[in-house]
């Protein structure tokens, strides 16, 4: 099986979980850039930062609190 082969699988496979990671990082990005933009005018790039790196805990954060709601029984 080829690269290409490969990848299209892959795609195919999780489809909606790579869009749903791409919503959260658009997301996650546009809402830090609109803070530090408008908001935290005079913090420092490291703050930034951080703000951005915070992106990887809440990103899981987010999506494990999901898996929970869902195995919830009604």
């Amino acid at each position: 099986m080829s690269l290409d082969d490969r990848l299209r699988e892959h795609v195919r496979e999780h489809k909606s979980g790579m869009l749903y990671d791409l919503m959260f990082a658009v997301v996650w990005v546009g809402i830090v850039a609109f803070l530090f933009d408008f908001v935290f005018v005079e913090a420092p790039t490291w703050v930034f930062y951080m703000f951005m790196l915070a992106g990887i805990p809440a990103y899981f954060g987010f999506f494990w609190s999901l898996e929970l709601l869902e195995a919830q029984p009604e």
